[in-house]
């Protein structure tokens, strides 16, 4: 069976992910003597899985569609708050009484997480079809300053929400200034506290591996969702859109719907890692989601290449790992990560690098061997074919 170029590439970025998924468990659960993930390891392994899903998101928008978004942040904090309060609903409103005849949460914490998820998503989504109707009428650094001040007000509106629960009831309010105090009553829990944050009292704060598992789950379904839109006829379409427009145009193609289709996928998913990154923490604030953290997803997307889904998936992970490798450094950790990022950057796009790449490929020996590598897929797909012997009958697996 013959595997075109496009379905060959995105079987290798499957496969990169579960491998390094599977290297990660037997880190967690010992499989391998002398192989073992230390606390502050594991602690990364969520947020690593979040940040992978918001890089492919927003390389679906910058990359493939061709628009330049600095508001990841903002659906980002949409997900993550509105979790938040739906998980904390979801276990003090639907109830169930269990055989000791006690009343206890219906559903699960693994449950909760994953309708959390597709329900935050959802907002991220309505929400990205809010801002995206006006502003992708825009283009370039108008539409990039557009998306960094929708971000902007979301975070300085969530230092103003006060969300609390009361059984199955849901109370909010706007804390406008400080003299403005707002008093919900005795018996009710806060789930958003102003500028104070969220209070997660769903999910611990320490390493859970069944969260990892959904952190897991949740980056296999992006990639999913991305890599067969942009195989997709509208993704051919959003690409065609991205390269000329008045020719797309031309051809009686809708562009505000293929670039709202874009832009909502990724402001879903942006949302649906939110979701996962507030549940994984045991508070998280408005600060957090500010235009850094746009220009930090940003620069993973161009670091592993404006439009390569496989390079986001690597480069979100080595950027979240690094600074933790980092640590011993102590106050110039920082520093020598921000010139890391310089000189990988510079690197890559160095006619020197690739001339000295060119170099190297003369040189038989070293061309011999990238040459079997590249050849590698054929030959094993090759050796699990079936097809027919030199005598022309059907032969076995080779």
């Amino acid at each position: 069976m013959k595997i075109n170029k496009k379905l060959r590439s995105a079987l290798v970025t499957f496969a990169i992910v579960i491998i390094a998924f599977l290297v990660c468990e037997a880190g967690i659960e010992g499989w391998v003597d002398g192989f073992k993930l230390k606390f502050a390891e594991k602690g990364l392994l969520v947020p690593i899985c979040c940040y992978i899903v918001l890089a492919v998101s927003l390389n679906l928008i910058v990359g493939i569609s061709g628009e330049l978004s600095l508001g990841h942040a903002g659906f980002m904090s949409i997900g993550a708050f509105s979790g938040v309060v739906i998980a904390t609903w979801l276990e003090k409103a639907v109830l169930t009484i269990n055989d000791a005849g006690k009343t206890v949460p219906f559903f699960g914490d693994t449950a909760i997480i994953i309708i959390t998820i597709i329900v935050a998503g959802a907002l991220a989504a309505l929400a990205g079809v809010v801002i995206g109707i006006p502003a992708l009428r825009l283009r370039g650094d108008y539409l990039a300053i557009v998306l960094l001040a929708f971000g902007e007000i979301i975070r300085n509106v969530m230092n103003c929400v006060l969300v609390a629960v009361d059984g199955s009831t849901m109370h909010f309010a706007l804390k406008i200034n400080e003299s403005s105090a707002v008093g919900f009553g005795q018996g009710m829990q806060m789930v958003i506290n102003g500028a104070q944050g969220t209070v997660n009292k769903v999910t611990s704060a320490a390493f859970n591996n069944e969260r990892f598992i959904i952190g897991f789950g949740l980056v296999i379904f992006t990639l999913f969702v991305v890599l067969n839109l942009i195989n997709s006829r509208s993704g051919r379409a959003i690409m065609a859109i991205r390269d000329n427009r008045i020719a797309a145009e031309s051809v009686g193609l809708n562009v505000m719907k293929y670039k709202m289709m874009a832009f909502v996928t990724g402001a879903a998913l942006a949302g649906m890692a939110g979701a996962l990154y507030g549940l994984n923490m045991k508070t998280v604030t408005a600060v957090d989601f500010d235009y850094n953290m746009s220009i930090e997803i940003l620069v993973m997307v161009v670091l592993g290449g404006i439009g390569s889904i496989r390079g986001s998936v690597i480069a979100a992970a080595v950027l979240r790992f690094l600074p933790e490798k980092l640590r011993f450094l102590n106050d110039y950790r920082m520093l020598v990560y921000a010139i890391v990022l310089i000189v990988v950057m510079l690197a890559t796009n160095s006619p020197i690098l690739k001339n000295f790449w060119a170099l190297l490929m003369r040189v038989k020996p070293l061309r011999v061997a990238v040459e079997w590598l590249q050849a590698l897929p054929g030959k094993v797909r090759a050796a699990f074919s079936f097809g027919k012997n030199k005598n022309g009958k059907a032969g076995e697996a080779q």
